[in-house]
């Protein structure tokens, strides 16, 4: 009976874990081949802001944002 009960904690455990790592991984090819934000949208935020952005602060601001993904 104990037996029985700690195979199913164990099995659900492993399978959140394993889950959890498909998801992720998963999450991180769709969002490296759809980017939530591009060079365009960065440049249109500035401009809204009422700056014009430089290209080479559009590059500085795709560089952070890919850093933290």
């Amino acid at each position: 009976m104990l037996k029985d009960i700690l195979l199913i904690v164990i099995g659900l455990i492993v399978g959140v874990i394993i889950g959890f790592l498909i998801s992720k991984k998963l999450t991180q090819k769709y969002l490296k081949k759809n980017p939530p934000i591009n060079e365009k949208m960065i440049e249109a935020l500035m401009s809204g802001m009422g700056r014009k952005p430089s290209q080479k602060q559009i590059k500085q601001m795709m560089n952070q944002m890919n850093r933290y993904m």
